[in-house]
């Protein structure tokens, strides 16, 4: 594969929520083979900047932050008081993205995730323009930090509004910012695409950044996902992105319960990673 692709994992495997002594996390990433950490930042205020950057640089890994999008976190609430929650959530992100050298902050920003509910038309068009208009003001704050952002569709048990390579370009394309980018997880594309090299391929050089596990969640290269049509479809668009490993632990009871993840897929977590990377290697190079 004639690229410049980077292998990462999401803190996520280990810990939830993210925060100041979360670094300890990064010499065994490193030591693993990543290039990349993807942190998800459930609550900036949990973690000292500076001390994370020190740590980043220590261990010479690069930052990919990942924002958490729950119920006080909803661009299409009809209260908009929480919209600015929102906003003033985000900031704190591209602050951090800022700190670390992130070029984007990526996550499905849209809407809350778990909103799958049956919607009249009218009702799923008021969201639909509500998500654009406040994904736009979005896109200007972005803009004022040198970043962009990268959307993420989710598949129909986590999202109604984006599950698709399909769907999230329509968005894009109405948000009409060019700040506006994308984020394909394989995991949900296992699920609600039907080729995953045509929605790669549909996206174009609007997609920034990957995120990868199995169609179960597992380590990759354990299930059903067509591995083949990923290569071939990043190959098709020439990405020079990230490829990041994200599951989870059912340790953390709170974060398994919300991604559904009731049994381990290794006999540790750090074995979940080294296999993965070894898989990713073998695959993507």
């Amino acid at each position: 594969m004639k690229n410049n692709i980077l292998f990462g994992v999401s803190t996520w495997l280990w810990e939830s929520p993210f925060n100041t002594k979360s670094y300890h996390l990064l010499p065994k990433i490193k030591q693993m083979g990543f290039d990349v950490v993807e942190i998800p930042v459930e609550d900036p205020d949990l973690i000292n900047s500076d001390q994370v950057k020190k740590a980043l640089e220590d261990n010479e890994l690069q930052a990919v932050v990942c924002g958490a999008f729950g119920p006080s976190k909803d661009l299409t609430h009809q209260d908009i008081s929480v919209h600015q929650d929102c906003f003033d959530y985000i900031k704190k992100c591209f602050d951090l993205c800022n700190k670390w050298g992130c070029t984007f902050l990526a996550g499905p920003m849209y809407s809350a995730v778990g909103k799958a509910r049956m919607l009249s038309v009218d009702q799923r068009q008021r969201e639909w323009d509500l998500a654009v208009a406040n994904i736009h003001q979005v896109c200007v704050m972005a803009q004022e930090h040198g970043l962009s952002i990268a959307l993420e569709p989710l598949n129909r048990f986590e999202s109604d509004m984006i599950n698709t390579a399909e769907d999230v370009m329509r968005f894009i394309e109405d948000v009409n910012h060019s700040r506006a980018k994308v984020l394909l997880d394989g995991f949900h594309m296992a699920i609600e695409e039907k080729n995953i090299r045509e929605a790669i391929q549909r996206v174009g050089d609007k997609l920034i950044h990957v995120q990868v596990s199995e169609n179960h969640r597992g380590i990759p290269g354990t299930g059903l996902t067509p591995w083949n049509q990923f290569v071939e479809g990043l190959n098709d668009i020439e990405y020079q992105g990230s490829i990041v490993i994200e599951s989870f632990t059912p340790e953390i009871k709170e974060l398994a319960g919300a991604v559904c993840i009731w049994k381990n897929f290794a006999e540790s977590q750090d074995e979940f990673a080294s296999k993965g990377i070894h898989f990713l290697k073998e695959t993507f190079n």
